[in-house]
């Protein structure tokens, strides 16, 4: 017999490259996501099978974390094996203007999750993943390890309520796990990307706009905080390493990591270099700005001098993380996890996919004008 996985949050970029890998391994696979009225499930629609087919292997199920009946009979029905609860508000600058939401959908959200397993009396049959973040640490200094490292014994500080509400999450799926003897598990996930990135965190909205610049369709864009600081890995890795974990022996928490870190400023230069251009940096702080030092690749040339990057301290927290850096020794010696994209494969992959969907905009856009013309 397969196994059975339910997904919260199937439809989002973690969501969908899990699923997947779950697929690949022969799993079934159900998924949740909220109702809405638009389409929103790109991520996956490459995933679906005939529609018809009485026995699909991916099936997904309207519901949200904050409706515990719902779920509660999502889990009834589908009798997992698995949980990975995946879905979330994880907009860190958007949870100081929804607090209240944040922490019902990725606080108490987990809650009614670990609650339904348990008052199903599926304690012992089903595993549960907890999407937990390296933004419980704050960035605080202080409160890193011997290494300079954060890992799984180094103290809390969150510092956003996306933060503060996904440390109920990590609490209370540890408290479950001893109180109830639940296989219930956090994965402490730092910064992880792809080119199914949401379109407003930070590394997607670099990558789309340097295609659109080196494209000419688009002149400049703004950030916040250029010197922050984070330790990105791929989204693939990552959903590898939180299969691993629900196959573990023990329950137990793990920081997902690469344990490098890279300024945002970094993140934009490596960008950029993808097409050939060198940047050239000027000002401190809120009046820093990039400009074209050099075009080294004759598809993209654009002046030299261009202004293209300028910051906007609309973009700043009210509490800002200058610097997140993950120790996963743990993963990697007990679990054998090696990523296999470093920085480099990464934004080489989401440039090369946001050059191709800019360039289908463009060639649209350039057909769509052809159409009218020939038709005036």
């Amino acid at each position: 017999m397969p196994k059975t996985a339910l997904i919260t949050g199937i439809t989002g970029q973690d969501g969908s490259y899990l699923a997947e890998l779950l697929l690949e391994k022969g799993y079934i696979v159900h998924g949740i996501k909220r109702r809405s009225s638009l389409f929103n499930t790109d991520r996956i629609d490459h995933l679906y099978q005939d529609p018809h087919d009485p026995n699909p292997r991916l099936k997904l199920h309207y519901g949200d974390l904050t409706d515990s009946m719902n779920l509660t009979r999502i889990i009834q029905e589908t009798q997992p094996d698995e949980i990975y609860n995946l879905g979330a508000m994880s907009h860190v600058k958007v949870s100081f203007d929804s607090p209240e939401y944040v922490g019902n959908v990725d606080g108490l959200g987990t809650l009614r999750i670990l609650e339904a397993v348990r008052l199903l009396g599926m304690e012992k049959k089903t595993r549960i993943y907890q999407a937990s973040t390296s933004e419980l640490y704050g960035g605080m200094p202080e409160n890193k390890n011997a290494r300079g490292f954060y890992d799984e014994t180094c103290p809390f500080y969150p510092r956003s309520p996306y933060g503060v509400a996904k440390i109920y999450g990590f609490w209370i799926t540890k408290n479950y796990r001893e109180a109830y003897n639940m296989f219930a598990c956090n994965g402490i996930l730092f910064n992880h990307e792809s080119p199914r990135r949401g379109e407003t965190f930070v590394t997607r909205k670099i990558t789309r706009a340097v295609s659109k610049i080196a494209l000419g369709l688009q002149d400049k864009f703004y950030l916040g905080n250029l010197d922050a600081q984070r330790d990105w890995g791929h989204a693939k890795d990552y959903v590898r390493m939180m299969w691993m974990i629900l196959q573990a022996d023990q329950a137990e928490d793990w920081v997902i990591a690469t344990g490098i870190t890279t300024t945002v400023r970094d993140f934009v230069k490596m960008a950029f270099a993808e097409v050939g251009i060198e940047l050239e940096f000027k000002g401190i702080g809120v009046d820093e700005k990039a400009f074209i030092k050099a075009c080294n690749d004759p598809s993209y040339q654009l002046e030299i001098g261009k202004e293209v990057l300028s910051v906007d301290p609309s973009y700043f927290r009210p509490t800002e993380v200058d610097l997140l850096l993950g120790d996963p020794t743990k993963a990697k010696e007990k679990l054998n996890w090696v990523p296999e994209y470093d920085l480099a494969a990464l934004v080489k992959d989401m440039m090369r996919s946001d050059l191709k969907l800019m360039k289908k905009d463009q060639f649209l856009k350039e057909g769509g004008y052809k159409i009218m013309n020939y038709f005036e």
